[in-house]
């Protein structure tokens, strides 16, 4: 007998953001332009309430025949998701006012992304991953375009479109070619049918394919572009919301379908990651555009992550989830800075215009070199623990290349990171900062101060990393 509560708790998140979505496009016909800064609040109420769910039913559960399942795994990434999205779109309000492109769809944009979010993380089947895949996509796209009269965010929505279309394709094929050579879409039917070697051709691509979609290295050219180009509130939640639940997915992907043929995707795997760390670092260095350095610096991150995801699923799950919670914190906080960091003339996106912020926003500078420190991963901040518990999956998984790589990328993105803080504290300023948003400076507090003191818990079963091995403990069921 069906357990109808159990079915409905388990796809409650999605249900709930699809049912805003709708109902934000119905305000939306109604009330038009007068819609348009309820909705941010409307938008950011119906992701809270779509963590709240995930966390209701954190044990997880199963639903439509076995095409969606969920566990503490892809629970635990959901709340943290659901929370950075909601967060991203209340720092959006202000700059889109300033902007003159405050529109309603902005809200439904990040909630229809956000309900591919939970889709690809719900995903039991080949079938229910592709339409979570393309429903965030889709609607990323739109977003990265969102400001239509620049011709950087036009480029970098086309830019991301084309990539992105090519990349669905082939991770289409590669679904088609282990459907085909295993007879089923279900992730615990291929699993149970066993890889061929017809189907380890389609699970190359389908990993090209994820690749794309988290901007690990070689395909990772998007990026840079479209973090420069895209508006910056579309890029802070780029940067954190979506790039965790990808990598989650991609892992996810690895862990359950092909778990069985762990030798013959690690080598893939760590390869991508060796060359994401080594393009991100040395790319990084050279940047004079402060979005453009934090695009190059995601994929040296999603290097990081990649070294949990080649470590295999005992001693990689954990690390990745306490890893890619940090970062996308941090990530958030950092695009919400530079979204605060802004002058007479417009934004401020040149590293040599933060020239003078200890001077003018002390309170700005040093949330910024707490966030800084902590992405560059020194102690005693939360970035540091996220890549020691990096760094020791990589050790126990016998990776010991990838380790070391691991400690020259860090020892590399240093070069870029202090030179952030040598500007900031040590050069003359140039010009005065404007007033800051105080959503957007709330923000920047709340993730330094998380990105600050997560470490005074972390040994703790109530810290990131005993909910992160709670978590973890659930792909094992």
């Amino acid at each position: 007998m069906l357990d109808i509560t159990s079915i409905l708790m388990t796809v409650a998140p999605e249900l709930w953001l699809a049912l805003s979505g709708l109902i934000g496009v119905l305000l939306g016909a109604i009330f038009g332009e007068r819609f348009n800064s309820l909705s941010f609040k409307f938008g950011a109420l119906a992701l809270f309430a779509s963590a709240a769910l995930a966390a209701l039913h954190f044990g997880g559960g199963e639903a439509f025949g076995g095409l969606v399942r969920t566990n503490t795994f892809v629970n635990f990434t959901k709340v943290i998701t659901f929370i950075l999205a909601g967060v991203a779109l209340i720092i959006s309000e202000g700059f889109l006012k300033r902007h003159e492109t405050i529109r309603y769809e902005y809200s439904l944009l990040i909630i229809f992304a956000s309900l591919g979010m939970g889709i690809i993380l719900s995903a039991a089947d080949l079938m229910t991953l592709y339409m979570g895949i393309e429903t965030l996509s889709l609607s990323s796209y739109v977003l990265a375009a969102f400001h239509r009269d620049s011709a950087r965010s036009s480029e970098a929505g086309l830019k991301y479109f084309v990539l992105g279309a090519l990349a669905s394709g082939m991770l289409l094929y590669g679904a088609s070619l282990v459907y085909g050579f295993t007879g089923t879409t279900s992730f615990a039917g291929i699993a149970e049918a066993g890889v061929t070697t017809g189907a380890l051709f389609g699970m190359v691509l389908m990993i090209v394919g994820l690749a794309f979609k988290i901007s690990a290295a070689p395909m990772h050219v998007w990026t840079p572009d479209v973090y420069e180009g895209a508006p910056t509130p579309v890029v802070a939640f780029f940067a954190s919301a979506p790039k965790m639940a990808s990598t989650v997915v991609f892992a996810n992907v690895l862990f359950t379908v092909f778990g069985s043929v762990i030798d013959q995707w690690q080598i893939i795997v760590s390869i991508i990651a060796g060359l994401s760390m080594i393009i991100g670092s040395l790319g990084a260095l050279v940047q004079t555009n402060i979005k453009r350095l934090l695009g190059y610096s995601s994929i040296a991150n999603v290097g990081y992550a990649l070294v949990a995801v080649a470590a295999g699923q005992e001693f990689g799950a954990a690390a990745l989830l306490t890893f890619s919670t940090i970062y996308a914190v941090t990530s958030l906080g950092l695009f919400a800075a530079v979204l605060a960091m802004r002058r007479r003339g417009g934004m401020v996106e040149g590293i040599s215009e933060l020239g003078g912020l200890a001077r003018n926003k002390p309170v700005l500078a040093v949330t910024l070199s707490v966030l800084i420190f902590s992405i560059a991963g020194l102690p005693p901040f939360g970035g540091f623990f996220g890549k020691f518990e990096i760094l020791r999956a990589g050790l126990e998984a016998g990776l010991v290349p990838l380790a070391v790589l691991v400690v020259i990328s860090s020892v590399i993105s240093l070069g870029y990171y202090l030179k952030l803080i040598k500007i900031m504290w040590f050069d003359e300023p140039t010009e005065r900062f404007e007033r800051v948003d105080m959503s957007v400076m709330g923000t920047v507090v709340l993730c330094s101060v998380v990105a600050g003191v997560v470490f005074m818990v972390f040994i703790s079963e109530l810290g990131t990393g005993g909910w992160a091995t709670f978590a973890a403990a659930g792909l094992m069921r």
